[in-house]
């Protein structure tokens, strides 16, 4: 993956960086604020807020890192997060989930919930 640096990310790009869980671990340690998108191609809510994700990662590139795991490729992450429903968002701080939101929420709620931690 580019821009990473020992298998974090050393800066926040512009749009999603698509997960796996091979790389996850090494993304989410970032000294950065990262958001990731729990998701599956078969979920509509999934895709709606895929829109709001890529919005997002523009709008605070810089300060939050997003990632995209796909938890039907990726069962072992999922599964170590207790995914059961999605689309989930995990934010995570120095590697450590500090928030979860379940479900497709508007962008503006999701703004609110991520500008606690910027």
């Amino acid at each position: 993956m580019s821009g990473t640096k020992g298998g974090s990310v050393t800066y926040a790009p512009s749009e999603p960086v698509t997960l796996t869980d091979e790389n996850f671990d090494g993304f989410i340690s970032s000294n950065k604020l990262v958001v990731v998108d729990f998701w599956a191609e078969w979920c509509a809510p999934c895709r709606m807020l895929a829109t709001v994700i890529e919005e997002l990662a523009k709008e605070y590139a810089g300060k939050i890192i997003f990632g995209k795991l796909n938890v039907d490729e990726n069962p072992t992450t999922a599964a170590k997060f207790g995914i059961m429903s999605i689309p989930t968002l995990i934010v995570f701080k120095n590697g450590q989930p500090v928030d979860v939101i379940i479900g497709a929420m508007p962008k503006k709620q999701i703004e609110a919930r991520l500008n606690r931690y910027t």
